[in-house]
């Protein structure tokens, strides 16, 4: 199959279409990885295997600067199906768009990276370069683990990297930061009747809770950009429903800007518990991948954003240019995690860049333009031959 033919096009919508309709919710991607291997096989990738930990990982090259691209292969669950305008798993398309889980985050870009890696292959922009691409397991619940797993087991340092997460086609700079935090306050356990005799978890932790909301409402309020901090989860222990907890749990997701140090949340975590029968740790995150290997998940990254006097910063602009006729009217940076946290923690420069709005991912109607998936394809190959 010539990419440079007029199928070139019709066939990558149809294999975004396909990868759609595969259910490849977090842990359970295995379908989706065989459907991308045979793709890349078909296409005449070099390489096309799923490694340890689960991922699709596909090579052009042999020999010269490595370029990653990765993409996500899970999604979040579709759990109101039936309030879709169209089923989330038909990949219908519907005023230019395809529409269903995953089709944002973060099918499209998959499919436009095995195939504009492909492309580019075809153009010669590959020759003297290795091309690394790459559908990786559990990103949902373990930003980076996955490829840190993968560069691992393959020994592998690229030298450029690119997140294919959606930013609707506008080169992306860089993300807050993350850290997720476990708060546990210690009480005595009592009799219903007698809570007297006790120490109630729960009312320990209330004050604790109210220091949380207070924290950012400070955060918020120091102009944008800025950080935040939110409760995302919460429980207890009981010896039953007519005793006093003697244990409770608060799960914390502080976001955080550029110039944010860990030494700064780390701060605001004892300033929280100060006073409380209360301790604090990292909220370390377990999970087993489809092929049975352990993600063990530490949610502390720092924001980052790629120098302007980057090569890859340099490529990206004039591979946008070749794509689109234009220089760049603008750049992003996302509010949210990716995989990009362990290139950039290795020091390897990298950038993001991928077909659909962001806003859209884990929303109900999820929906990708059709001409942004074949734009973004284009763009990963002149990326390629711009480096």
């Amino acid at each position: 199959m010539s990419l440079l033919s007029e199928s070139f096009e019709t066939e990558l919508i149809e294999f975004t279409r396909r990868l759609v309709r595969l259910q490849s919710y977090s842990d359970h991607e295995g379908v989706v990885a065989e459907a991308v291997i045979a793709k890349m096989r078909e296409l005449g990738y070099d390489e096309a295997f799923i490694d340890g930990t689960g991922n699709a990982v596909g090579f052009i090259g042999e020999a010269g600067k490595l370029i990653h691209f990765d993409s996500h292969m899970d999604t979040v669950e579709a759990s109101d199906a039936e309030e879709w305008l169209l089923p989330p798993f038909s990949a219908e398309i519907k005023d230019g768009c395809i529409y269903g889980r995953g089709s944002v985050d973060m099918k499209s870009g998959l499919a436009a990276s095995v195939y504009g890696a492909a492309l580019a292959k075809e153009l010669g922009y590959a020759k003297g370069k290795r091309i690394c691409v790459s559908g990786s397991v559990c990103e949902e619940y373990c930003d980076g683990e996955n490829i840190k797993m993968m560069y691992k087991e393959l020994s592998l340092r690229p030298d450029f990297v690119v997140i294919c997460e959606p930013s609707d086609n506008v080169i992306t700079l860089g993300h807050k930061g993350k850290a997720q935090m476990r708060i546990n306050t210690h009480g005595v356990s009592a009799h219903g009747s007698a809570p007297e005799k006790g120490i109630n978890a729960v009312y320990e932790m209330a004050e604790i809770i109210e220091r949380v909301e207070a924290l950012n409402k400070r955060l918020t309020s120091e102009g944008a950009p800025h950080g935040t901090i939110v409760l995302s989860d919460i429980s207890c222990v009981s010896a039953s429903l007519n005793a006093v907890p003697s244990e409770a749990e608060i799960y914390l997701d502080r976001r955080l800007v550029l110039g944010e140090t860990e030494e700064k949340v780390r701060a605001e975590m004892e300033e929280l518990i100060s006073g409380k029968r209360a301790t604090w740790e990292l909220g370390t995150l377990r999970r087993t991948s489809w092929k049975g290997a352990p993600l063990v998940y530490e949610p502390l990254h720092m924001a980052w954003k790629i120098s302007e006097t980057s090569p890859l910063y340099a490529a990206a602009n004039a591979a946008y240019e070749a794509s689109f006729g234009k220089a760049p009217e603008k750049y992003d940076f996302w509010d949210f995690g990716t995989n990009a946290v362990t290139p950039v923690s290795m020091g390897i420069e990298t950038i993001g860049f991928g077909p659909g709005e962001y806003k859209l991912a884990h929303m109900r109607d999820e929906h990708c333009a059709t001409e942004k998936i074949k734009d973004a394809a284009k763009f990963y190959a002149e990326i390629i031959g711009k480096l």
